[in-house]
């Protein structure tokens, strides 16, 4: 016997499959998953999301088996995203594929490659990790007979261009697809969207304080001044005297995220109070996110992130390897960009002649889409005399 569905019953204001603008391309609706359920499934079986196994979050992939990476991140903003959307009666289908597709676009070596990147492009149009997202999944994957891309319904790719708000100012990709096939940039992405860039706050900064202390970039004394973090510790050593350092991190860490879970929760039904909307689009058309943290817990969350901006994000260990990784980026690009013979098949053919903007948007393209090992073994491959192309 089937087990119940113990989904609630959808807010108004939450999307409804039932409701979905469809795909650019018409299909079938399928028999026995909703359009969003169907979606999910398209970005776990894509190679962007297989690619994000080596691709850096903070560490690169050989500093350590336990480290985060942008997969395992994923997956953990995705458990949050539904567990927050359950709670607010939205679609945790569509909250759930927004957080797993949220990430699709970062190139490798994390924030160091986006940067090398954007610098690399920066005649050319730049370099955005969202808009590179939306790439991947109306173009570059291509795994189905009738269109590039994966089909994904409108709620799904609006979210992926606006999750962290209007993109009154489009450019590049982003606003290349959307002069034709509109994603209404400047109005706020619906409530599971904003759910999937809350998750992502809420995974990156608390995951990050796990991956620091198992790094040894700070201490644990350290971590225990700040207010948040630090309420959390107590209450794990007076629950638990004697506890093994092993543990502590951990369990803080899921303390942290309860928390923040329903602060998120409690200020979020105050807001949708204040604002009483009638279904998805008077959420769209709200002046401000109706999913988002109190103003303490907005404080809170500010002071540790300042911490790992100093403590983690600038070590010189990471800094060390950010600089050796933009490096490795660089030239690829100059290389790739000055003799675009040298591209594997396929992607020669689309970048054309030497130097020209085309060219350089199909380089940045392929490297963007590279995991942090692949990268290395291209470099080495294309500087190393000794090792074969």
């Amino acid at each position: 016997m089937p087990s119940p569905d113990r989904r609630p019953t959808l807010a108004p204001w939450a999307v409804h499959p039932d409701a979905s603008r469809g795909r650019l391309h018409a299909e079938p609706e399928d028999a026995t998953r909703s359009p969003y359920q169907r979606d999910r499934d398209r970005i776990l079986h894509s190679r962007a999301f297989r690619r994000l196994q080596y691709k850096t979050q903070v560490f690169v992939f050989h500093e350590g088996d336990h480290f985060r990476t942008r997969l395992t991140h994923s997956i953990e903003v995705a458990q949050i995203a539904r567990s927050l959307a359950r709670r607010l009666r939205l679609d945790d289908d569509l909250a759930e594929a927004l957080a797993l597709a949220h990430d699709l676009g970062h190139p490798p070596f994390g924030h160091a490659g986006e940067e090398a990147l954007d610098a690399a492009m920066r005649s050319h149009g730049g370099f955005d990790h969202n808009g590179q997202s939306l790439k991947h999944v109306t173009m570059l994957e291509r795994r189905y007979a009738g269109f590039d891309g994966l089909n994904l319904t409108w709620e799904t790719l609006e979210g992926i261009a606006k999750h962290n708000g209007p993109v009154r100012a489009p450019k590049g990709y982003i606003a290349e697809y959307d002069f034709r096939h509109s994603l209404d940039l400047t109005s706020h992405a619906s409530a599971e969207a904003q759910v999937a860039a809350i998750a992502d706050d809420i995974a990156y900064n608390n995951h990050d304080l796990e991956d620091g202390l198992r790094a040894k970039l700070f201490t644990m004394e350290e971590v225990a001044a700040l207010p948040l973090p630090g309420a959390a510790l107590e209450q794990v050593k007076l629950q638990h005297p004697g506890v093994g350092a092993e543990r502590l991190a951990p369990e803080m860490v899921r303390r942290v995220i309860g928390r923040m879970i329903q602060d998120v929760v409690d200020e979020t039904a105050r807001r949708i109070e204040v604002l009483d909307p009638a279904d998805a689009d008077a959420i769209r058309a709200a002046g401000r996110p109706v999913v988002g943290f109190s103003n303490s817990m907005a404080e809170a969350n500010r002071v540790v992130r300042e911490f790992l901006f100093e403590r983690m994000y600038r070590h010189w260990r990471v800094n060390r390897t950010m600089g050796k990784s933009k490096r490795v980026l660089q030239m690829l690009f100059q290389l790739l960009h000055g003799g675009p013979q040298m591209l594997p098949d396929g992607w020669r053919e689309r970048a054309g002649a030497a130097g020209t903007p085309g060219c350089a948007r199909v380089v940045c393209d392929y490297i963007a889409g590279m995991t942090d090992r692949y990268a290395l073994e291209e470099y080495k491959r294309m500087t190393d005399p000794d090792t074969a192309g």
